[in-house]
C-alpha cells in the first residue's frame, strides 16, 4: 500500500512543543498544536501565547484555534498568526467535547449551530495568509449527526481540508469510531479528508486507509507513549513489516521527553505532565500497571528514572516477547 501522510493530531495536554518534537523525529509528516483559545490571544493572555511556542526543527505545524466570535478569530488570525512563519496552516476546532469549551458554543458544541460555523470559517478564511483547516465530529450526538453538511459548509468557504474525528460529542472517546463515515465525507466533498480516530497500529492505520481512501490520518491518543508509531506506520505501508521496540529504546524516548519537558515547563510541571505521559510509554509490557503506581508516587526525576531502570532490570530477565511491543 502507498503510504500517505501521517501525523500527530491536536490533543490538549499531549501535542505541546515537547511531544510534537518527538514526533517530528519519530517520523510524523506534520502535527497540529494544543487547541489554543482565540479569545485569549485577543485578550493578551500570557499562558495563551504560550502554547503558541515552537521550535525551528519541527516540521509542517498547524496552529489549532477554538472560539466561536466571528469577528475575534478574523482578528487573531490576521493580527497574531499572519505574521508567524512557523505555522504552515491555522486549524478551526469544532471537535472538543470538554464540558468547559462546549458550555461557551465553542469546540463540538459550535457543530450545533451551521450558519454560525459558516460564518466562523469564512472570517478566518478571508482574513487568513494561510490554508485554514477544519477538525470536527460527526455531530452532536446520535440524533444530530451533521457532518456532511458542515463539511459542505466548510468546502464552499474556503476550508482547505477536513480532519474528521468519527465519534459524536456525546460519544466523546468512548466506543469505535466510524470510520465509514469518513469514506461518506470522502465522497461527498472535493478537498482533502483526513481520518482520526482509533489507529494506535501500523495494522489499524493501513486498515483506515482501506476503508475510507482517505487522503491522510491524524493520530492522537494512539499516539500517546508511542511518538515512533509515524514511522512503523510508514515502515509497515514500504515493507509490510516494521521495527518493533523494546523497553530500552522506549526508555530512551521517556528520558528525552522529560528532559524536554523540564526545559519548557521546569521540574514541577515535567513532573505532572510526565505522570500522565508515563503510563503510556510503558502500556504493553509485562507487570507495567505496578510500576505505574510507584511512578505516580515519585517526586523527583531522579525517583521516576530509579524505578524504571529497576523495572527494566526486572525485565531482562523475561522472554523477548514481554520486553518488546
Amino acid at each position: 500500500m502507498k503510504s500517505k501522510k501521517v501525523g500527530l493530531a491536536p490533543l490538549a495536554g499531549v501535542s505541546d512543543l515537547s511531544f510534537r518534537r518527538l514526533a517530528f523525529e519519530g517520523g510524523a509528516d506534520f502535527a497540529v498544536t494544543e487547541m489554543v483559545s482565540a479569545k485569549g490571544l485577543y485578550y493578551g493572555s500570557g499562558k495563551t501565547q504560550d502554547l503558541m511556542a515552537t521550535h525551528p526543527e519541527e516540521g509542517d505545524l498547524s496552529l489549532q484555534l477554538f472560539g466561536h466570535e466571528p469577528e475575534i478569530l478574523a482578528k487573531v488570525v490576521e493580527d497574531q498568526v499572519n505574521p508567524r512563519e512557523d505555522f504552515v496552516a491555522v486549524d478551526l476546532n469544532m471537535g472538543c467535547p470538554a464540558p468547559k469549551i462546549v458550555k461557551n458554543g465553542e469546540g463540538s458544541a459550535l457543530m450545533k449551530d451551521s450558519l454560525l460555523a459558516g460564518r466562523v470559517m469564512r472570517a478566518m478564511v478571508r482574513a487568513s495568509n494561510k490554508p485554514v483547516t477544519l477538525k470536527f465530529r460527526l455531530g452532536w450526538d446520535k440524533d444530530h449527526i451533521n457532518y456532511l453538511e458542515i463539511g459542505r459548509i466548510a468546502q464552499e468557504e474556503g476550508i482547505a481540508s477536513l480532519t474528521l474525528h468519527a465519534r459524536t460529542r456525546e460519544a466523546m472517546y468512548s466506543g469505535k469510531a466510524d470510520w465509514e463515515a469518513i469514506r461518506k465525507l470522502k465522497d461527498h466533498v472535493k478537498i482533502p479528508v483526513i481520518g482520526n480516530g482509533d489507529v494506535d497500529s501500523p495494522e489499524a492505520a493501513k486498515a483506515m486507509l482501506e476503508v475510507t481512501a482517505c487522503d491522510g490520518i491524524a493520530i492522537g491518543r494512539g499516539a500517546m507513549g508511542h511518538p515512533f508509531l509515524f514511522r512503523q506506520i510508514k515502515e509497515y505501508f514500504e515493507k509490510g513489516t516494521y521495527r518493533v521496540m523494546t523497553y530500552d529504546r522506549v526508555l530512551e524516548l521517556v528520558r528525552r521527553h522529560y528532559d524536554l519537558e523540564i526545559r519548557e515547563r521546569g521540574e514541577r510541571g515535567a513532573l505532572l505532565i510526565m505522570r500522565t505521559q508515563l503510563p503510556c510509554y510503558i502500556e504493553g509490557f509485562f507487570g507495567a500497571a505496578k510500576v505505574r503506581k510507584e511512578v505516580n508516587g515519585a517526586g523527583t526525576r531522579e525517583e521516576v528514572f530509579d524505578i524504571l531502570s529497576a523495572y527494566g532490570d526486572r525485565l531482562s530477565s523475561l522472554s523477548k516477547d514481554l520486553v518488546q511491543r
